[in-house]
């Protein structure tokens, strides 16, 4: 069975294609994305753990 890895990021407007390629490079996929008053826009990353 495939087992996943999963991580939440801060995702900055200015600074967001750089952030996103760079997870991506690191073989992480947005899976989703949540815009909060609180936290501001996150996204979650998963990948698969080796």
């Amino acid at each position: 069975m495939q087992k996943w890895e999963y991580a939440t990021v801060p995702l900055i407007s200015h600074a967001l294609q750089e952030i996103l390629n760079q997870w991506g490079e690191d073989g992480w996929e947005l899976v989703q994305v949540l815009e909060s008053q609180a936290t501001g826009t996150t996204g979650f990353f998963k990948r698969p753990k080796d």
